[in-house]
């Protein structure tokens, strides 16, 4: 994974240092098993041993050691399993003009898109679940062009919900913004919705096929604008609908027909997604010029 996946260097140090970690665990376990197996006398020639005859030197496994050996086993497939699935979405550039203006930079928690100008808004995004940071700086590159600060969170291991406060941090950064919003991509946007509610300094709140896991209902002063694809096969059109009551009653919705899960991002095919009925870049125009016209509206008076 470290050596075919960009992402994983690329991403939050977390991944890394937990593979890095496991690696040199099972070299140490490696290690032990054979200096145990050459302690305990293993025959390896042709010759077969007699059962009645035990040979001294010979160890013989309790019940207990096969249940605790067979267990040890299950445990390390769990966790090689569970590293397997951690491996993220790669970057997979759309060659959609969607660069910024102005000045990127990149650390080991954030991508940072700063307009060309004095920037007096800005929006902290959390990226989706297993998916590159790296492939959101297009379809939010018109955000920084549109003179608003983006910063896009490196997640850590690729999942937004171990940090949902990891956004007060890149804030606390900039405090020449005056006005907040913070947003992101299914998994993302829910991590983006606990913040916004526990936040009364965040102003907007932008959902990229996303929705909260909990009532934000009696959050009047917080604009919101839901962003979905009609074609989405994981945020479906009817998780979107079923989750409005979810939303202050202000919410606004946008709906890109056509458009499926993945569009919200440059990172390839989902699986489980929907099928298109729109192109990639079609479908980011769209998603961009709302994002753009909801920052926008985020600075003007109520």
């Amino acid at each position: 994974m470290l050596l075919s996946n960009i992402a994983i260097l690329g991403g939050h140090p977390a991944l890394p240092v937990l593979l890095m970690g496991t690696a040199a665990a099972g070299l140490l376990w490696a290690f032990i098993l054979i200096r145990r197996t050459a302690g305990t006398g293993v025959r390896t020639g042709n010759k077969r041993p007699d059962p009645a005859h035990h040979e001294p030197g010979r160890r013989i496994l309790s019940p207990w050691q096969l249940v605790r050996g067979l267990a040890g086993r299950l445990i390390a497939l769990g966790l090689v399993a569970g590293l397997l699935w951690l491996n993220p979405f790669p970057q997979q550039p759309s060659g959609a003009d969607g660069q910024t203006s102005g000045t990127s930079t990149e650390d080991a928690t954030s991508i940072t898109l700063a307009p060309e100008g004095k920037a007096s808004a800005g929006i902290v995004f959390y990226p989706g679940a297993r998916v590159a940071s790296q492939a959101y700086q297009d379809i939010l590159g018109p955000l920084a062009n549109a003179g608003n600060l983006v910063v896009i969170l490196k997640a850590p291991l690729g999942i937004p919900l171990l940090d949902a406060n990891q956004a007060r941090a890149a804030m606390d950064r900039h405090p020449e913004i005056t006005s907040w919003a913070v947003g992101g991509h299914s998994l993302g946007g829910v991590s983006a919705s606990t913040f916004a509610k526990s936040n009364l300094d965040v102003a907007g709140l932008l959902l990229f096929a996303s929705f909260p896991a909990d009532s934000m209902a009696d959050s009047s002063d917080l604009k919101v604008l839901s962003i979905s694809g009609s074609n989405d096969g994981l945020t479906t059109p009817d998780k979107v609908a079923a989750s409005k009551p979810l939303l202050p009653p202000s919410a606004e919705f946008a709906t890109v027909d056509g458009g499926v899960h993945a569009f919200f991002g440059d990172y390839g095919v989902q699986p489980g997604d929907g099928e298109p009925g729109i192109s990639r870049e079609l479908a980011q125009q769209q998603i961009a010029a709302e994002s753009v016209r909801f920052m926008d509206r985020l600075q003007s008076p109520a």
